[in-house]
């Protein structure tokens, strides 16, 4: 995928999840003002049956004051006699008591013909005793015998008359109350845009680090094919001066383009070597061969191996070995690589002449080896991704650096495959260090 197809597809896909986003915020706003609408219509409604309600029972009560006034022959007038204490409580005064069972007659007769289909109980207060004589509970619609049923505590007026009281039970406060948890319409779609939104996140970070991997791996192809085509190019050159049968009159001509086939040969066996190194690591098919290694005659041998370029280039490496324990389990031949990259890379990024320090300390159960140099540093910005495979750091105008971008790659994932870990401190224009940290033989499992 090209650089400039890749940007407005980024920014479309963008677009396209803050329409999403915008799309449901809009629509759960427009939900929940409707929602509330639709409360405030049934609480409206249910307010007018209410009152519908409470308007039958006022009536119905006071139909019934006027019965017992007129079967008790009492010529007063009651005006206003029914008062609503709470929503399902009616208080009705009278003159004088009345037998609990005429009371619940005249109630039955008078809540169905005004069709009031509600249980109730009803209450006598008797102001000479000052107490409550408490009649029957009353279920419309059932057979059953309900004397037994426990009655409610009536609320016992200041009153100083006689009264009566009618309890419904079953019904509750007048206003209707919305049903809680309704924030439950805007969690739900949050969690799933949320979900959404991560995938995104997610997908457009693995199309840029896919992107860039991909980038990388074209360099590192270019590189490999520049690496390998210039040792066979000289190869094949001093392979062509060889075949001149006159080449023998000249032995020491002989043994120079001898000498630079077997130098550039070299040079290819290091470079697919390293190719390989990286595929069997990748694939997993790397095995260790785990055996007692002397990290400091490894040293001593890496550093034999530079004597050449580092004399040839002026250079110098200062060994520092201070490590009491320096023997640690691990596969001499991965450990040997590990120390000759690093080595390697320390010798190349340097300006002018190598100046090399390697020390090693132990720290607990752990072996400390640091590889220095004073070359050209790394960017704090490219620390993150040295160990990354075919990152290779910027040299600026410096481009007689060769390599694939895979040496780093391999150290950090065969330190790890033995344990260990391995850390860097750079500093651009002075120089960096390599630390890597190994167990100690003997300290793997403890370690673990």
């Amino acid at each position: 995928m090209r650089r400039r197809t890749l940007g407005p597809l980024v920014l479309l896909a963008t677009l396209s999840v803050a329409g999403v986003v915008s799309t449901q915020v809009v629509w759960l706003k427009r939900a929940q003002q409707y929602e509330r609408e639709q409360v405030t219509l049934q609480q409206q409604h249910q307010e007018q049956l209410d009152k519908q309600f409470n308007d039958r029972v006022v009536i119905a009560l006071t139909e019934v004051t006027e019965r017992i006034l007129s079967i008790t022959k009492d010529p007063s007038d009651l005006f206003d006699a029914v008062k609503q204490e709470r929503p399902n409580y009616f208080v009705a005064s009278i003159n004088d008591t009345i037998h609990p069972y005429l009371l619940e007659s005249l109630l039955e007769q008078e809540f169905r013909r005004r069709n009031i289909n509600e249980d109730f109980e009803y209450g006598i207060y008797d102001c000479f005793t000052d107490s409550i004589v408490y009649g029957n509970y009353v279920s419309v619609g059932d057979t059953m015998r309900t004397d037994s049923t426990r009655h409610s505590h009536l609320l016992k007026l200041d009153k100083d008359g006689h009264y009566f009281g009618v309890f419904f039970p079953r019904r509750t406060s007048a206003l209707w109350a919305p049903a809680e948890g309704s924030t439950i319409n805007w969690i739900y779609p949050a969690v799933v845009t949320f979900i959404v939104f991560a995938f995104f996140v997610y997908s457009m970070w693995v199309i840029l680090r896919q992107k860039r991997l991909d980038e990388m791996k074209n360099d590192f192809i270019g590189n490999m094919t520049h690496e390998l085509k210039t040792p066979i190019s000289t190869i094949a050159l001093s392979s062509a001066v060889l075949t001149d049968p006159d080449i023998v009159k000249e032995p020491d001509r002989l043994h120079t383009y001898a000498k630079i086939i077997q130098s550039e040969n070299e040079r290819l066996r290091q470079q697919v070597e390293r190719v390989l190194q990286l595929a069997t690591m990748e694939t997993g098919e790397s095995k260790l061969r785990m055996e007692p290694v002397d990290v400091h005659e490894l040293l001593r041998e890496t550093v034999g191996s530079f004597g050449l370029i580092l004399t040839e280039r002026s250079g110098e490496c200062t060994l520092d070995l201070r490590a009491g324990n320096a023997v640690v389990q691990g596969d001499r031949v991965h450990l040997g690589n590990v120390l000759f990259n690093l080595v390697d890379n320390a010798a190349k990024y340097s300006k002018g002449a190598p100046r090399l320090r390697i020390a090693t300390r132990n720290a607990g159960q752990w072996l400390e080896v640091a590889i220095a140099d004073r070359g050209i540093g790394i960017r704090k910005e490219d620390l993150r991704n040295i160990f990354e495979r075919f990152f290779r750091v910027h040299t600026g105008n410096v481009h007689d650096v060769k390599g694939f971008g895979l040496g780093l790659h391999y150290v950090a994932g065969m330190v790890r495959a033995h344990g260990g870990k391995v850390r860097v401190e750079s500093t651009p224009g002075e120089g960096s260090t390599f630390t890597l940290e190994l167990p100690l033989a003997g300290t793997q499992n403890k370690i673990r």
